[in-house]
């Protein structure tokens, strides 16, 4: 008897963006299952975060489609995207800086809610957005760094943070862009253990260079080379690829 078919939250069909004469990603297909932690690698200027933008709707595409939860998604931008479900976490910070890590995290709760911060009204005595905002924080552990300011917190605390806002925002799949980076070996174990289960709560694109982390937690891996997927596959299959091999992992298999 054959197994049923799963149908992908997250689909991407023929994707390309080309700036200029540059073509950065061409005809990606690239499929999310539910419960996925899928992996995309690839070495640098292969167009992996392009490919992540296109998707969060952060820029449009020459080309293809995108699909979410069944609808073509084409159309919308970042804030709509997220309203659905769909949610980033960036490479590079884009956190409110001055504002504390509660704060920060009651924003998103804010958008999620639909409600709007009165200029007079006591926000941080409110208990719709402070509890869950706080039941993020406690979730990455950061509960104990709640009222420091987002510019006082380091580098990997930051990372915890923006996925306190993913889960604010009630993401239905996540975006992650080398939440790895620059964090170091004692803050990749933790974050390495969060995203495992994380992946249960809603799927996971992971955008990665760590290879160990990869291939720790991917269930996929879809290899970027030139703008192209050139494999997709278990971690198994990816590291018994010639081409994969021969285009990226070299020794690192």
């Amino acid at each position: 008897m054959t197994a049923p078919e799963v149908t992908p939250l997250l689909e991407t069909r023929a994707l390309g963006k080309r700036f200029g004469g540059l073509q950065v990603t061409s005809d990606v297909n690239l499929a999310l299952e539910p419960g996925e932690l899928h992996c995309l690698i690839g070495p640098n200027g292969a167009g992996k975060s392009t490919l992540i933008n296109l998707i969060a709707g952060r820029i449009r595409p020459n080309g293809g489609e995108v699909f979410f939860l069944g609808r073509e998604i084409g159309r919308l931008g970042v804030p709509a995207r997220a309203n659905l479900g769909l949610v980033r976490s960036f490479q590079i910070s884009s956190l409110a800086q001055e504002f504390s890590a509660l704060r920060n995290v009651m924003l998103a709760t804010q958008s999620r809610q639909g409600s709007s911060f009165g200029f007079f009204k006591p926000v941080m005595r409110d208990r719709s957005l402070t509890e869950p905002a706080m039941a993020a924080l406690e979730r990455v552990g950061l509960a104990d760094r709640a009222h420091v300011a987002a510019a006082e917190l380091s580098h990997g605390e930051r990372r915890g943070l923006e996925l306190a806002i993913a889960i604010a925002l009630g993401a239905k799949t996540f975006l992650l862009d080398e939440p790895m980076a620059g964090i170091g070996a004692e803050g990749t174990r933790p974050l390495t253990a969060f995203l495992d289960g994380l992946r249960h709560e809603a799927p996971i694109l992971l955008v990665e260079h760590d290879m160990d982390t990869v291939f720790a937690l991917a269930d996929r891996i879809s290899v970027l080379v030139y703008g192209r997927v050139i494999a997709t596959g278990s971690v198994a299959e990816i590291r018994r690829d010639p081409e994969v091999r021969r285009a990226y992992l070299g020794d690192a298999a």
